[in-house]
């Protein structure tokens, strides 16, 4: 049985500002935007034999209460913030970790105080390096505070569970997860492996560090993870968010939405 899901934050649009404006479809036109990127949020939640897992943490938007969308999200699937145990960054670019701290008070917190944060030690140094505005230090001021801050190197396992591995690609020092309970593998590839059409349509993204680096890595994880049955997680999908392989009758494997 499945136990990952998504806590969709939103989709929102993004010109040259860098700036992540809401965008419903709904409502909202794309002619009315023009030269804008339209981003789709996925952070995800799994439920691990050891505890309550968050992959990424979205932007840290909140609803009109000032509560933390993602907060919202996970008390829909009947969890509490608190029940969160480990918390799996990727990488630490603004959509990614704005919703690792909330703000208690006006000030700012650690959004899951039982949680160890996992972070690859060189992306922690190239957040405070100044080389790119897609980062927001404030917010890494406050989880170094707290102490729950865990700097990792290379690759390595949390618990009997939970594996990371320093992959590069998307920046210098991105990560992805291997979270394996309940029977199944799920895959976290981050900002790498972020849409479900990039298996198939396989690119250089402009937006990579190492656009050559991503493509190879997005191969070899379908390669390796289609055979084995691997659940891969998408945190920029448009449609599927947790895809797994199907067998063709051609040999070949195709992808489906996990249920």
């Amino acid at each position: 049985m499945v136990q990952a899901y998504s806590l969709y934050e939103g989709s929102f649009s993004v010109d040259k500002s860098r700036k992540f404006v809401p965008f419903d479809p709904a409502v909202d036109d794309p002619k009315d935007r023009p030269g804008s990127m339209f981003i789709h949020v996925h952070p995800f939640l799994i439920k691990t034999e050891s505890g309550i897992v968050i992959c990424d943490t979205g932007l840290g938007h909140t609803d009109d209460q000032g509560v933390l969308k993602l907060y919202n999200n996970i008390r829909k699937l009947g969890y509490e913030p608190d029940d969160v145990k480990y918390v799996l960054m990727s990488h630490l670019h603004k959509d990614h970790a704005g919703g690792m701290v909330k703000m208690e008070e006006g000030s700012p917190r650690i959004a899951f105080p039982e949680a160890e944060y996992i972070v690859q030690r060189g992306e922690w140094e190239d957040a405070y390096s100044g080389i790119s505005s897609s980062y927001r230090t404030e917010i890494f001021d406050v989880v170094q505070r707290s102490g729950n801050l865990v700097l990792v190197e290379g690759e390595g396992a949390i618990n009997t569970e939970i594996s990371y591995v320093h992959n590069g690609g998307h920046t210098p020092n991105h990560q992805a997860f291997h979270i394996r309970t309940g029977g199944e593998h799920y895959f976290f590839g981050g900002d790498v492996l972020p849409e479900p059409e990039e298996i198939f349509h396989n690119y250089v993204a402009k937006y990579d560090f190492d656009g050559r680096r991503s493509k190879e890595l997005r191969q070899r994880y379908w390669t390796e993870g289609a055979p084995e049955g691997w659940i891969f997680l998408f945190y920029h999908s448009k449609n599927i968010t947790m895809g797994r392989s199907q067998l063709r009758s051609d040999g070949s494997y195709k992808l489906i939405e996990a249920g």
